[in-house]
């Protein structure tokens, strides 16, 4: 349940961050609520991680969740960079993120 916990957080990091680009186009207090709540469960859902699994390890797997995720929607849906080698990083984090659960 620690895992699904900071997998979670980890999701609702890669929202909290696309709710920042919204609160910089849009600038409503919708946008703003929006932008607390993400992060807000993001932080709830690591706590509850850390409970049970080593501060280290969670950290690395929700920073490497918020990250990856961040930027490979900045690629599907921002228009940022596709080069190879971008791709080719993001994926070395993932598999640092698949590795860590994998010892754990």
């Amino acid at each position: 349940m620690a895992w699904l916990s900071v997998i979670l957080a980890g999701v609702f990091e890669v929202f909290g961050v696309l709710s920042i680009n919204k609160l910089h186009d849009e600038r409503t207090l919708a946008s703003l609520l929006q932008l607390l709540l993400f992060f807000g469960l993001s932080f709830l859902f690591l706590a509850w991680g850390l409970q049970t699994l080593p501060m280290g390890t969670a950290y690395a797997v929700w920073t490497g969740i918020g990250a990856s995720g961040g930027a490979l929607l900045g690629m599907f849906f921002f228009n940022e960079s596709k080069d190879y080698r971008r791709i080719m990083f993001i994926l070395l984090i993932i598999f640092a993120v698949v590795g860590l659960k994998l010892i754990e």
